[in-house]
């Protein structure tokens, strides 16, 4: 009898040990701050919230699924579609009249977990590739007329762009540890939009020698938030690994990237759809435990 009651109170504290373990590893946060552009907030993923509408904040994004699965004590998301790194400290103007505050004014002294995804839309890189690439197709399907149109002298200049977003980035983080001194903060990359192999130009619009320069500008961008991470106190979240099969050519429903149609009831063009976010969540999550 004694070694039952013995073998019962050991197994239930190690039951409460474990409980206790997962629980400080995956909870605990008191105040969670999202920040970032439209591949944080989510354009067109339902449900869109309404403060302000033209921010395409979703409910279904990646820092408000993050957040149900922490159980966080109080979750602010501030994330903005066209959002580039000067908006976390002014406010911005977003469609239908509406102002998106400084999304830096969200954070606290008490914060302790911030998200930030931004950098894309820095010297408008990544508006300037799905607005240009797709056009020059035509004049050079199988080559690379989007990569040679943004070489000048035999220099990339995306690839100069980006150089000049990385400081960008470093007083970002910088903004941000000075106002949330305790805060566990994760730098969240962008997630590839082009396959590793292969091509679907009815998706996706580039000519085929344009996509391993695309793969290349996304790779050469998450470097930047890597190394602007490392050097912030931060930590950087690789979603571009991870969503390896899943760029917007990906079939049977396992795409995270939208192509060129857009749909006001699912994703913005080129942007996460639901999928998307849930799998960028999963990332974040992993990190976080």
């Amino acid at each position: 009898m004694r070694i039952t009651r013995l073998l019962v109170a050991v197994s239930s504290a190690a039951i409460l040990l474990t409980t206790a373990a997962t629980a400080s590893a995956t909870a605990g946060f008191h105040h969670y701050v999202a920040l970032g552009d439209s591949y944080t907030s989510g354009p067109f993923i339902p449900a869109q919230r309404l403060d302000p509408l033209g921010c395409g904040r979703s409910t279904a994004n990646y820092p408000s699924v993050v957040a149900a699965a922490l159980h966080v004590g109080a979750f602010t998301d501030v994330s903005c579609a066209g959002a580039d790194t000067t908006d976390l400290a002014r406010p911005q103007q977003v469609p239908l009249n509406g102002t998106n505050a400084p999304q830096l004014d969200a954070l606290r002294l008490d914060t302790d977990l911030v998200t930030v995804g931004i950098g894309g839309n820095d010297f408008d890189l990544f508006d300037r590739l799905v607005t240009t690439c797709p056009g020059l197709r035509p004049s050079d399907p199988t080559g690379n007329p989007c990569e040679e149109h943004f070489a000048t002298n035999g220099v990339d200049t995306v690839k100069t762009v980006i150089g000049t977003i990385r400081p960008r980035i470093d007083a970002a983080l910088g903004a941000i540890r000075q106002r949330s001194p305790g805060a566990r903060v994760l730098v969240v990359g962008y997630p590839r939009i082009a396959p590793e192999n292969g091509y679907c130009p009815d998706v996706l619009p580039f000519a085929d020698g344009d996509y391993a320069w695309l793969n290349q500008v996304e790779r050469d961008l998450n470097q930047a938030l890597e190394d602007a991470a490392a050097n912030g106190d931060a930590e950087f979240v690789d979603t571009y690994g991870p969503s390896r099969g899943h760029d917007a050519c990906a079939r049977g429903g396992s795409a995270w990237i939208n192509g060129k149609d857009q749909d006001v009831f699912a994703a913005a063009a080129y942007h996460p759809v639901k999928a998307g976010m849930a799998g960028v969540a999963a990332v974040v999550l992993k990190a976080l435990r």
